[in-house]
Formats: C-alpha cells, structure tokens, sequence
C-alpha cells in the first residue's frame, strides 16, 4: 500500500503471500525506474511472518539492490524473535536497516528524506 507520495509500506505475511508480495514490490520498482518515474522507498512490516526461507532473502536482497540502485531506503521492521534470528545467525542484521514497529520505520524515512535535498541518501 502507498503510505505516501514516497513511501511504499508492505504489511506481510506468511507464505506464499510473502513470496507475492515480495515479488509484485521487485516487478513494481523495476518498471518504475526502467519508466524513469519515482521509485519509493519501501518499508517492510514483518508482524505477520513467522519464517522466512532462503528464497525469501534472495527476495530480500534483490529489493535493496533494486532501491539503492535508485538512491532510495528498504527498512525492515516489527520482526517477531524467530525471523530476527535468522537475519542475526545469516549476518543480514548488519545488511538491512531495521526498526521496531512500522511508526518507527517510516519517522526514520521521513526524517531522512528532510535531510537530504534531493530526496534520497547517498
């Protein structure tokens, strides 16, 4: 869902609805920067995922690759103790930004984009 102008928020689930979401995000910002219009940046709430497997971090990874290739912020929050253990035991804790709820996550997100005049972090 569209949270604002710039801001994507996702609130997921577990599979297969992971799985889609993820994929429908990477098919969204792919045709938003191959048509030269804005990407978002997307936050990622993990409220109602119980697991994540290995395709749902290749998912993961692609999605920041995809937005930092744009100039733009993939922030992950409301993990549950399961899935941040595997993103700790994984190493992907020193990866992706995280935040503990969604306000959290999308307050960090504004507050960057005010920073920075052209709306994105370098």
């Amino acid at each position: 869902m569209d949270w604002s102008d710039n801001i994507v928020l996702a609130q997921l689930g577990d599979e297969p609805l992971l799985s889609e979401e993820l994929n429908g995000l990477a098919e969204r910002l792919e045709s938003a920067a191959s048509s030269g219009g804005p990407v978002p940046h997307v936050v990622l709430d993990f409220a109602g995922v119980s697991y994540v497997n290995s395709s749902n971090i290749a998912q993961l990874l692609r999605l920041k690759r995809l937005l930092e290739q744009s100039g733009r912020q993939l922030r992950l929050c409301a993990m549950g103790d399961e899935v941040w253990s595997v993103m700790m035991v994984t190493g992907l804790d020193k990866v992706f930004r995280f935040a503990p709820d969604t306000m959290t996550a999308l307050a960090g997100l504004q507050l960057d984009d005010a920073g920075d005049p052209a709306g994105s972090e370098s």
